[in-house]
């Protein structure tokens, strides 16, 4: 897509809707790779650019290590190339302007105004290249009166509104185990570049593509607002439960399993309690509605409950399958391992590390039925793509790029 008036340079990620695309990812951590990790997925040329020495700090990430080495860097990572540059020096900075005038996207979470301070803002790489999107993933976006502060992803989430429901009502306010506030801004992002994409080819030209972390956390916060200000209502914490969907919560088994069941549609109900041996509850006028299922929601909730532990869970998860009943297990990753329907499906796929074997991720996501993703490759080493990139690509010749490495530009 860099050229639509001529013959298209060959590129090394064949296939995936998104192929003969390339993308230069500067930034670090998770908000912006993660975007890139989605393009790369489905086919684009995802070219990273990392601080000479050090790189991104997510190839040290994570609680648990073996050998040493981050679980989390191979998966953000994959399907990547990767290539230095000090973004601090003009140097630096003119390799990846050489870069972007041959690329679809330059995708970038800095602090809103670095890009700019560096020569790097999007006027400034549109002169070398109309055509290239900039896709920008930050704290608050790139305007109003907080751009200029440090986000990260937790802070993006508090003021997107989802902490304050996260949790028990008793506790303060929890958070979701994993990055949420980051991957869903860079989902995000991802869904916006393409849509960038997609208009370039009726314009001709890039644009700008804004994703703030804590207005993707707000996209997700339903009618809250509308709530409060039409209804004088405020949500608040409730634990395992969704007031108004009853019953739905993890109800402990005979074997000390978790099992969740979501029966709060009426007919679904009706199902429940005629599987559990008690067909008169969908008849009460205490239950016989959600709404009334919903002023009654603790008792209930002990009903099914005390039925749920006298089972165990596979009997249990039987009865109710058997019924019509929506209910699983609460999944550990022991769980995704042996699933049969994770396996039919190929939702964990492996690649081969060099040390570690063979290294289980998630797959690709969503799927596409001609031009599905693919884990192509686990991440780079650091600079593992100088000589291809900035040799092959930008023309430079071995002594360049060997003063350039000698004087800590790559």
């Amino acid at each position: 897509m860099t050229d639509a008036s001529g013959p298209q340079p060959e590129r090394s990620a064949p296939g995936g809707p998104l192929a003969g695309v390339r993308v230069v990812e500067l930034g670090s951590l998770i908000a912006g790779p993660f975007c890139g990790q989605l393009l790369g997925d489905f086919g684009a040329e995802v070219i990273k650019v990392e601080d000479p020495g050090r790189g991104d700090p997510m190839r040290e990430w994570g609680q648990v290590k073996v050998q040493g080495l981050s679980l989390h860097w191979p998966i953000i990572g994959r399907n990547k190339k990767s290539v230095t540059a000090d973004l601090r020096r003009e140097e630096g900075r003119d390799l990846v302007r050489r870069l972007a005038a041959k690329a679809d996207v330059l995708l970038e979470n800095f602090r809103p105004g670095t890009l700019e301070r560096w020569g790097l803002g999007p006027e400034d790489l549109w002169a070398l290249n109309p055509r290239l999107v900039v896709t920008r993933v930050s704290g608050y976006g790139q305007d109003g009166p907080y751009a200029p502060r440090a986000g990260f992803g937790a802070i993006g989430e508090a003021m997107g509104g989802i902490r304050f429901l996260t949790g028990e009502p008793d506790r303060p306010p929890a958070r979701v185990g994993i990055s949420l506030g980051d991957s869903l801004a860079a989902t995000f992002a991802c869904l916006g570049t393409l849509l960038a994409l997609w208009a370039r080819e009726r314009t001709g030209r890039g644009q700008v593509v804004d994703s703030a972390i804590y207005e993707a956390v707000f996209a997700l916060m339903e009618a809250e607002v509308a709530e409060w200000e039409l209804a004088g209502y405020q949500r608040q914490r409730t634990g395992s439960v969704l007031p108004g969907a009853v019953p739905s919560n993890a109800y402990r088994t005979a074997d000390g399993e978790e099992v969740l069941i979501a029966a709060n549609r009426d007919t679904v109900f009706a199902r429940l309690a005629e599987v559990m041996g008690q067909p008169a509850l969908a008849e009460d006028p205490r239950y016989e509605t959600n709404s009334a299922r919903a002023a009654h929601q603790e008792e209930l909730d002990g009903i099914v409950g005390a039925w749920a532990a006298t089972l165990p869970a596979e009997e249990l998860l039987a009865r109710l399958h058997e019924a019509g009943v929506p209910a699983g297990r609460v999944y550990q990753a022991k769980d995704m391992l042996a699933d049969p329907h994770y396996m039919a499906r190929e939702a964990i796929v492996r690649l081969a590390h060099p040390l570690l074997g063979s290294f289980p991720m998630p797959a690709p996501v969503p799927r596409l039925s001609a031009t599905p993703g693919r884990a192509r490759s686990l991440a780079p080493a650091l600079g593992e793509h100088n000589e291809e990139i900035w040799g092959g690509l930008l023309g430079l010749s071995a002594s360049e790029l060997a003063e350039l490495a000698k004087a800590g530009v790559i």
